[in-house]
């Protein structure tokens, strides 16, 4: 019997040959905002491991946007050349390359997770953040600087030559990072967003940048290419940012031409109580699809094939995003197939292993 899972999603003229899309995961691997062979095999392995879409991490739009200093970058040509082979090498396997835009607002400036994830400050190797308004994301965190309304506008153009920058590399989706308390959420949620002029006060004002942002992408991508957003449906903490602000929020970017929702939560309080459990994150996606009526991305604990099938049928969200099960395992899609009893090709140096 067929599965959903490993049935064929079209997206405007995009066909992804399965659901299972690769969740962006900083590699903390770069120089300069410069892809190396790490990322070349590391998400090269995971197209070879046959999922249908391949999303590169979290990559700034200018270089204050980035989480560490070893994140990757999109802001000059130079950076969309060396990202070429990893788009051509990932759709050679029969995946759909994606890029994930992002600025890590208030939240930049630290240095790698396996060094501490400590913040790192102006002339340690680190700057000083950029947000809505000057407040810290934790009282370790340096104290950002409030954006003002020339920068604003400044930033709605570097996401769209990103944007642009992204499609002569390559890739055939654009994900705009709205989420986890990087600039994008940070503007969306009264947490973080202490502003009284047109971007901030109020729900409208909150949203008009973000909603900016997705307006501008969208009209520098191809009208035949999808565009994602990544959301934080919720803050996790009373007063902040929620599902009902989401699904109004959705709304908006569904007018705007967005594709699909990436589903994610949290990261915006470093003091959030989180509840986490296997699928935890499903129930965002499928409200904002049935309310919406937006195609969704399930991501969070997803982790057997069997858990994913079950969220596509019961109607919770049109594909899944994986991401720690990729690290452990990139040929997840492979056997996840063998354990749903679906037939698909295996890349043919490997054939040998598929019996």
């Amino acid at each position: 019997m067929a599965t959903l899972l490993f049935s064929p999603l079209c997206l405007r003229e995009l066909e992804f040959k399965n659901r299972i899309f690769v969740s962006p995961m900083c590699q903390y691997s770069c120089i300069d905002g410069i892809p190396t062979d790490w990322h070349l095999v590391h998400l090269g392995s995971r197209a070879v491991g046959g999922a249908g879409l391949v999303m590169v991490e979290a990559t700034a739009v200018v270089p204050e946007g980035r989480i560490s200093p070893n994140d990757t970058g999109i802001w000059s040509d130079g950076h969309a050349a060396a990202f070429q082979r990893i788009a051509a090498f990932i759709s050679a396997q029969g995946s759909v390359p994606g890029l994930q835009i992002a600025h890590a607002g208030r939240k930049a400036s630290t240095d790698r997770p396996w060094q501490g994830g400590n913040p790192l400050k102006p002339g340690n190797g680190g700057w000083q953040p950029l947000a809505p308004s000057a407040i810290p994301f934790a009282a370790d965190f340096n104290v950002p600087r409030e954006l003002s309304l020339a920068e604003i506008g400044g930033l709605v153009e570097r996401f769209a030559e990103a944007a642009k920058r992204a499609l002569t590399a390559g890739f055939k989706v654009i994900e705009i990072h709205m989420a986890h308390g990087y600039l994008l959420h940070s503007f969306l949620s009264p947490l973080s967003n202490h502003r009284t002029d047109e971007f901030g006060a109020d729900f409208e004002g909150r949203a008009r940048f973000p909603l900016q942002v997705a307006k501008a992408v969208r009209d520098a991508w191809p009208a035949s290419l999808p565009v994602f957003v990544r959301i934080s449906a919720t803050d996790w903490v009373e007063g902040g940012w929620d599902l009902s602000q989401s699904v109004r929020f959705c709304h908006k970017l569904r007018e705007i031409g967005i594709d699909m929702i990436d589903c994610s939560s949290g990261g915006l309080a470093a003091d959030a109580k989180i509840p986490i459990a296997p699928g935890f994150q499903v129930p965002f996606a499928a409200a904002i699809r049935r309310e919406v009526k937006i195609p969704t991305a399930a991501v969070g604990l997803i982790t057997s094939p069997q858990q994913a099938e079950q969220t596509l049928v019961c109607g919770d969200a049109d594909a899944v995003f994986l991401a720690r099960q990729m690290l452990r395992d990139p040929y997840w899609p492979l056997h996840a197939a063998q354990a749903l009893g679906e037939d698909v090709p295996w890349p043919d140096p490997y054939t040998r292993a598929k019996q």
